[in-house]
């Protein structure tokens, strides 16, 4: 049978088709409609439309949008004819050109009602299920399918089933409950459900709307028995209103949760407008303030996304927290420190040299040391930083040189005393969980800087202590390591930061109390003390232009001449830096300014009278040589932690039984060189031409005078033997000869150190010959030739040498017989 002798033309007179095109809705299903339909036969043939997502039940009204040409042209030529139309499931979904094999069997036979033509080309189409039905056989595929069909029976139960009146009241029931708990689903829906009279109508209805994918309403509609469908459907309805429970349940909770954030919100924007009324601070102008200060910012990726991290947790914090201000303390010193911000060295190295000269007298080994870690780095441009310690005694003008050198190189200068630290968070910082936490004060440094790699100095880093609050000389390590600091952890800040920018330059007094492990990761240059030429220089230049400036005076209300300078130099100062005479020179200017200011008389050009009427007489004269005219007395050259010095050992012989006695506050080593000397002396004693019974007979006794200063170092070892040789011999020493070196018990003579301070101390003491160890000879060519004129050198390898330099053939007065 063709579609235009369809017998299904007679449902034009039903209810259901009571639709033309101003019609505004489509009527239900009635028992009457149904029963009709059910009576009418099948066509024999149907065009058959795949649809892609949807499953039609037999009684329910759905529209189609058609998008395919050959759906749109089954449409159209249906709508021409009969209006019936065999609509069929695709297994699946993604097959645009569905065949035989792609399509479900079973599908429903449906009258096209409406076709309306869509804006954007498609065809849409409102179609209502009549009676289900199987292909039975294709007959063509073009221009669409076509194809045989046969009715599929549905098995009904029988009138006034009481189980199966149940099941549809149950649906019923579960229907409503799903449609007013659904927020999704209009509340009018549950009208359409109350208004339903046939019960096959309802399970098709309910089983149409049901959330099911495809396979499920397509097994739903293979079913049979009705009472069967109907039990399969309250099951998924059972499951559906199970999950819309837990929705609703978690939704009820999260609402709970938001109502009381809400609450919060509310009353938070009302202290708010409080606090602005009596002119308090307004938290989200802060915040804002914040976010336009960070776009501003020089960092890196990680950092910027650290800092957008901490601002939101922030922004979700309440402002009456104690962990708010925190937070904000922490996000301000993000914003404060220069992450990437780096000032523009300066690589002229003349101008560098000229810099040091200026505000340095002396310290030539020193300067010409900087210049050349500054060339370095004007080759290597991205070169770290080098870690420099200037070591030396008290005064030398350590801390000032680190200013000179930031000067020099047109770098921000940040200065951190170290000395007395004994708490590990003053480097590292302490936790943000610390009432009070702050960052360590290097990362407060460089904040302060305002730059990543100004010069820092580390003052005083030989006085860093222990305690229980930890090690700070352990923390220093990985600030000056250049391997690890580009990534220096604070604890508070909890971030890398990159110091490997910074040039620090550390500076200590004592290098035996720095740590080993520190101590290895900084280069060592030694600033030795000054001599009384440097001195005398230094207090022209700087030290009484600077006190008179300090004073409120000008060089017209004073002049101090060189030879005054060197007179309070040698006489009321011994000190290898400059801070003791820069205390004598400041009260010379005092005098000034008190005559200035009581208006007396006073001579502007101070003389040595003037020196000794302010100063008092001279407290330190010149160590003295003193004559050889006694045995046993030889003067020797030592180093002390202010300079150099020349210090006298004396020994003497009474009679007793071969004793050796040591005074005048002596270390352990002094005490094994004169021990070491006298064995020397036993074993050779024929050589040396003195009476081995003496040893037997006599008792000797060496002493080094000034015994309240404490001395100690291998220097004197020469110094003692000669003084002994001298007294077994009671033979004068060579006039104005001093001496500095370590013995060994074979003879050899061994080299010391603070050569330098100890060749200005003989200068002082006008000595005109120095015996030294030959391995010496290096330490004398690095000291200026202006300060060795009028000294002769003797370099020895033997203690014989020694000897036959030192000792003269001369008797002394009032020699002993032995």
């Amino acid at each position: 049978m063709s579609m235009g002798d369809s017998k299904f033309s007679n449902f034009d007179n039903m209810s259901l088709q009571g639709i033309d095109q101003d019609s505004e809705l489509i009527p239900l299903l009635t028992p009457e409609d149904e029963e009709q339909m059910n009576s009418e036969t099948l066509p024999e043939t149907l065009p058959i439309l795949p649809l892609r997502n949807t499953v039609l039940f037999p009684g329910v009204v759905i529209p189609i949008t058609a998008g395919r040409d050959k759906s749109i042209r089954l449409i159209k030529d249906a709508n021409n004819g009969s209006k019936v139309i065999g609509v069929v499931s695709q297994k699946n979904e993604e097959t645009e050109n569905p065949d035989v094999q792609d399509i479900n069997t079973l599908g429903t036979v449906a009258k096209i009602l409406r076709v309306l033509q869509m804006p954007d080309g498609n065809t849409t189409v409102i179609i209502q299920g009549k009676k289900r039905f199987e292909v039975a056989e294709v007959l063509t595929k073009k221009p669409y399918l076509t194809a045989t069909v046969r009715e599929t029976k549905e098995i009904r139960p029988e009138k006034n089933d009481k189980e199966f009146m149940a099941i549809i009241e149950s649906i019923k029931e579960l229907a409503l409950k799903i449609i007013r708990d659904n927020p999704n689903i209009p509340s009018e829906a549950s009208f359409a459900i109350k208004n339903i009279q046939s019960d096959s109508f309802l399970i098709n209805f309910v089983s149409s709307n049901l959330n099911l994918d495809v396979k499920a309403k397509q097994d739903l509609l293979e079913i049979g028995s009705l009472q069967e469908r109907a039990l399969a459907t309250l099951k998924y309805m059972n499951v559906e209103m199970q999950k819309l429970e837990l929705k609703n349940d978690i939704q009820s909770k999260v609402r709970n949760d938001l109502d009381q954030q809400q609450r919060e919100y509310f009353l938070h924007q009302q202290m708010k407008t409080i606090q602005e009324e009596l002119g308090g601070v307004s938290y989200d102008e802060e915040l804002e303030e914040m976010k336009v200060k960070s776009k501003k910012k020089k960092w890196g990726k990680k950092v910027r996304e650290h800092f957008e991290k901490e601002l939101s947790k922030m922004k979700r914090m309440n402002p009456q927290v104690a962990e708010y201000s925190i937070q904000r303390n922490y996000l301000d010193l993000l914003l404060d420190l220069p992450w990437k911000s780096y000032s523009k060295d300066k690589f002229d190295l003349k101008r560098a040299q000229r810099i040091l000269d200026r505000d340095h007298s002396g310290l030539e080994d020193v300067k010409k040391r900087i210049i050349e870690y500054l060339a370095v780095l004007k080759l290597r441009n991205d070169m770290k930083s080098p870690i420099l310690c200037l070591y030396g005694p008290p005064g030398v003008g350590k801390t000032s040189l680190g200013k000179s050198i930031a000067e020099a190189l047109g770098r921000e200068y940040v200065r951190m005393s170290l000395g007395g630290l004994r708490d590990e968070a003053e480097i590292r910082g302490h936790r943000k969980t610390y009432i009070g936490a702050m960052p360590g004060r290097i990362i407060q440094s460089l904040k302060k800087a305002g730059t990543s790699n100004p010069v820092f100095i580390l003052d005083e880093i030989d006085k860093l202590s222990n305690s229980n609050q930890g090690d700070p000389s352990s923390a220093m390590l990985e600030v000056l390591d250049p391997e690890q600091n580009s990534d220096f952890h604070d604890n508070f800040l909890e971030l890398g930061y990159d110091l490997s920018k910074v040039m620090f330059v550390a500076t200590a007094n004592n290098l035996g109390s720095i740590q080993p492990a520190l101590r290895d990761r900084m280069e060592i240059i030694h600033v030795s003390g000054y001599t009384i030429e440097e001195k005398v220089e230094i207090a022209k230049k700087h030290l009484l232009p600077k006190q008179l400036t300090e004073h409120g005076l000008d060089t017209s209300h004073l002049k101090i001449g060189k030879p005054q300078l060197e007179k309070i130099v040698e006489g009321y100062t011994r000190e290898s830096g400059v801070r003791s005479l820069e205390k004598q020179i400041a009260k010379m200017v005092r005098y000034a300014a008190k005559s200035i200011a009581t208006e007396e008389e006073y001579d502007k050009k101070v003389s040595n009278e003037d020196i000794i009427e302010i100063l008092g007489a001279p407290k330190m004269e010149r160590d003295k040589y003193e004559n050889n005219e006694v045995a046993g007395v030889v003067t020797g050259l030592a180093w002390t932690s202010v300079g150099g010095d020349i210090l006298f050992i004396e020994s003497i012989l009474s009679k007793g039984k071969g004793t050796m006695s040591i005074t005048g506050n002596l270390g352990k080593v002094m005490k094994e060189s004169a021990t070491i000397a006298m064995e020397y002396i036993k074993s050779n004693a024929e050589r040396f031409n003195i009476n081995p019974t003496v040893f037997e007979n006599y008792n000797v006794h060496i002493h080094v005078p000034e015994g309240a200063t404490p001395k100690d170092g291998p220097s004197a070892g020469i110094t003692m033997l000669t003084s002994l040789v001298s007294l077994f011999t009671q033979k004068r020493i060579k006039k104005s000869l001093a001496m500095t070196g370590e013995i060994t018990l074979r003879g050899k003579v061994l080299p010391v150190g603070g050569i330098k301070e100890k060749i200005l101390a003989a200068k002082r003491a006008r000595i005109k010959e120095i015996i030294l160890c030959a391995d010496n000879e290096r330490d004398i060519k690095e000291i200026k030739e202006s300060y060795l004129k009028g000294l002769t050198f003797h370099y020895v390898k033997e203690m014989s040498e020694v000897i036959d330099i030192a000792i003269t053939d001369v008797k002394v007065k009032n020699a002993k017989e032995l």
